[in-house]
């Protein structure tokens, strides 16, 4: 499948196992530098303080890759 993206043409898959490792660990730096930290531990709480945690994690997570455009 063909998909035209902007000016460059692209392919849904990349065929080059080489091309697509360092294209995937490109795309993973590029992540990982956007990502907001999560306590490490264990925590006991119920479903909707779980949920609300989870929640306010994905805001954080909404704004700082909004903030980079």
């Amino acid at each position: 499948m063909k998909r035209i993206v902007g000016n460059q043409d692209r392919y849904e898959f990349i065929v080059d196992p080489g091309q697509a490792l360092r294209r995937g660990r490109l795309l993973d730096a590029m992540l990982a530098s956007e990502r907001v930290p999560r306590p490490r531990a264990v925590t006991r709480a119920t479903h909707s303080a779980m949920n609300k945690t989870d929640d306010q994690y994905q805001f954080e997570a909404a704004r700082l890759l909004n903030l980079r455009r």
